[in-house]
């Protein structure tokens, strides 16, 4: 039996829950405990591409297991995805990815002496160089360059390792966390690494009055633009590189 529209949307929001407890979870609490940098983007990719691998496995079947509204937007623009579950499945990954951090919040909360810390970091928002917050010094186009290309690779390998006739179709979800594992090895030194708009959009709304934290919302825009653009040109290719019948 086909799952329901109402299974798959549900299926969307808690897997995006998922997601954001691995790697807020880890991005915060390496934050809190002081955790040195290359130990921190270590922990954090394995966290969040590990994380992945296994709710692709449990719910891929029913939605899809996007998680990431750059997927579902390429996913569409590849003509491999409805057009009309394109903003349900969104706010169904942005609602539980507000849960999501919510909860990671709400842990930290827990530790009144550290979570000033947490509050100034937006939750481990991510960020581009401004006169109010330096972040890691990089610009605004360097960080919407990084968003795109490495966005574009991680939808890439999802849209290439899905596809119908691939032969190992069960090894695709190793695949595709391996890719976000490199991602974010690669992107969390330059702007915290996004490549998912709900993954910046929800530590952002949620620090959003706080006087110390609410810089993040200001970026977040950012966030959006860049990584769906990455999504979309990954879906240009595919297309693009689609099998053509002889």
């Amino acid at each position: 039996m086909k799952p329901t529209t109402a299974q798959r949307y549900l299926t969307e929001f808690v897997g995006t829950m998922g997601l954001l407890l691995a790697v807020a979870g880890a991005a915060v609490f390496s934050i809190v405990h002081q955790v040195d940098l290359l130990s921190r983007v270590t922990l954090i990719s394995m966290s969040v591409g590990f994380g992945l691998i296994g709710l692709i496995y449990a719910f891929g079947d029913i939605s899809g297991a996007h998680f990431n509204p750059a997927v579902t937007i390429g996913a569409w623009v590849a003509g491999r995805f409805s057009g009309r579950d394109v903003v349900p499945y969104i706010l169904a990954q942005a609602a539980g990815a507000v849960l999501g951090v919510g909860i990671i919040a709400g842990i930290s909360y827990g530790n009144p002496t550290t979570f000033p810390t947490v509050q100034a970091a937006a939750l481990a928002s991510q960020c581009y160089h401004t006169s109010t917050q330096a972040c890691f010094g990089y610009s605004i186009p360097a960080v919407f360059l990084i968003e795109v290309a490495f966005t574009f690779m991680l939808v890439t390998a999802i849209l290439f390792a899905t596809r119908p006739e691939r032969a190992a179709s069960a090894l695709a979800p190793i695949g595709i966390g391996l890719t976000l594992i490199m991602t974010n090895l690669v992107a969390i030194p330059v702007d915290g690494a996004s490549i998912n708009p709900v993954r910046s959009f929800a530590p952002a709304v949620l620090s959003s009055t706080w006087p110390s934290g609410n810089w993040a919302i200001g970026q977040d825009w950012i966030f959006w633009v860049a990584p769906i653009v990455g999504g979309i040109l990954a879906a240009l290719l595919d297309r693009a590189l689609r099998p053509r019948p002889e």
